[in-house]
């Protein structure tokens, strides 16, 4: 049985820190929804498409969804602004959508995908985004056999610096 929880709430902003614009969780949706003890969810804001969320710490006991600045500009969402939020049970297998060109190769590079299994959800969720915001397919397919080649490398490890620097590479192949 799919729960859903539905309420209203504003876009609020913290004043300080890494987060910016987020909705607050009230907590007896959040419980509902994390009886589990996952906190993924599909967020849906007014009557925009539903996109792939956590809940996230506030640090005082409460939880929030953030809210980044490409989401508020292409929802048209501003600080303050009341919104009907709708959430549910986010069951896809890594928290958000797999870009197609990335689930082939994993599907067809056995050892890349032994290695990216391994990885723990937070570090798959990160190279899935790495991938998924690029918009050029051939770019995402450049980006996600980089992300194969790095873990094969690296025995399933992801050095940052050193993935960043394949990047560069694998966009400019030719100097």
């Amino acid at each position: 049985m799919e729960i859903k929880k539905t309420y209203k709430t504003k876009i609020e902003r913290f004043e300080k820190g890494l987060w910016s614009h987020h909705l607050i969780v009230p907590m007896d949706v959040y419980d509902a929804l994390t009886l589990d003890g996952e906190k993924r969810v599909l967020c849906q804001i007014n009557d925009f498409p539903d996109f792939h969320a956590g809940f996230m710490p506030t640090g005082d006991g409460r939880y929030f969804i953030l809210l980044n600045k490409t989401k508020l500009k292409s929802f048209k969402l501003v600080h303050g602004q009341e919104v009907d939020v709708m959430v549910s049970k986010d069951n896809s297998k890594y928290g958000m959508a797999m870009p197609p060109e990335f689930q082939e190769l994993l599907e067809q590079d056995t050892e890349g995908e032994k290695w990216f299994e391994q990885l723990t959800p937070g570090k798959q969720r990160n190279l899935i985004h790495l991938v998924s915001k690029v918009k050029s397919t051939d770019k995402r397919i450049v980006k996600a056999l980089v992300i194969m080649d790095h873990l094969k490398a690296n025995n399933g490890k992801i050095e940052f610096k050193l993935l960043n620097e394949a990047f560069k590479i694998g966009n400019n192949p030719y100097g």
